[in-house]
């Protein structure tokens, strides 16, 4: 059945994006996997695999992306909300600018590819998967715009369900914790950049900090799931006959979303200080 049907996967131009595009393609769905550059195209084309062009915060490529589906006589299965960006900063220190553009592309392109696809997905029957993060239960210190834009789309999300499920429509979450890709690095670098950029006073309050949280980035990255394990998660939330409202994908995610579900706000903080704290960098001594 799958050989006669459309899968578009957003942000998939390298990790999670990439591997789940190849996994739905091994699986028999024709994939449609959104690109920014033509560069990342050729590197993804194959069997199964259509690279577009796509930036999810630019009306005329959703658009376009929309019309492609409309113009495949093939029924569109699901749309795989995955592109990100990842932004970590204080939030006294992040520019007003850096939130607008993590909400832009992390919540506001997620809806405008959704509503652009979503007469397609009622035709078909089809299902709405959105990528949120163990940041969109937990939010840890320099994480308030990231977290605060997968709040937000948990929230879409049980919006969504709840007015087209009884339409045929499936939504589902996913909220994986560490995964070995590229984002986190490219993260850690803007973390870097955004610190260089605040006044003594904030690097006083919050230098430490931010290079406590690239640490525990880096070793929570390097210890998490590989982009191929965190694809078949997705890929089994795509063909699952009942799919469930949510996915963890890690246990890291099953073990901080079970916390932030049970223990106090005051405890939870206690924990997350406790863990920062052993990334603190050491003092110097003269």
């Amino acid at each position: 059945m799958s050989a006669q049907q459309l899968v578009v996967v957003t942000g998939a131009s390298t990790g999670m994006g990439a591997a789940t595009a190849r996994e739905l393609a091994r699986q028999g769905f024709h994939v449609l996997a959104g690109v920014r550059r033509d560069r990342d195209a050729d590197a993804l084309r194959g069997d199964g695999v259509e690279p577009v062009i796509l930036d999810i915060t630019e009306t005329a490529r959703v658009e376009a992306l929309a019309a492609r589906v409309d113009a495949d006589p093939r029924p569109l299965r699901a749309v795989v909300n995955n592109a990100g960006i990842q932004v970590n900063a204080p939030v006294e220190a992040l520019p007003l600018a850096e939130w607008r553009r993590v909400f832009e592309v992390n919540l506001f392109g997620h809806i405008a590819v959704t509503q652009a696809l979503l007469p397609a997905l009622l035709r078909s029957g089809g299902r709405v998967l959105n990528i949120s993060s163990i940041g969109g239960k937990a939010a840890m210190p320099t994480y308030g715009a990231y977290a605060g834009a997968k709040f937000a789309l948990e929230a879409v999300s049980d919006a969504l369900r709840r007015e087209v499920e009884p339409l045929g429509v499936r939504v589902i979450v996913l909220e994986p914790g560490g995964v070995r890709t590229e984002m986190s690095g490219r993260g850690i670098v803007t973390a870097n950049d955004l610190a260089a950029r605040m006044t003594p006073e904030q690097d006083a309050r919050y230098g430490g900090l931010v290079q406590a949280i690239n640490s525990l980035m880096a070793s929570g990255t390097s210890a998490g799931l590989t982009a191929d394990a965190a694809a078949r998660v997705i890929a089994k939330a795509v063909t699952a006959r009942r799919p469930r409202t949510r996915y963890t994908v890690g246990r890291d995610a099953a073990m901080i979303i079970g916390m932030a579900r049970v223990l106090p706000d005051r405890l939870l903080d206690r924990v997350i200080a406790g863990t920062v704290r052993r990334h603190l960098p050491k003092p110097t001594t003269a």
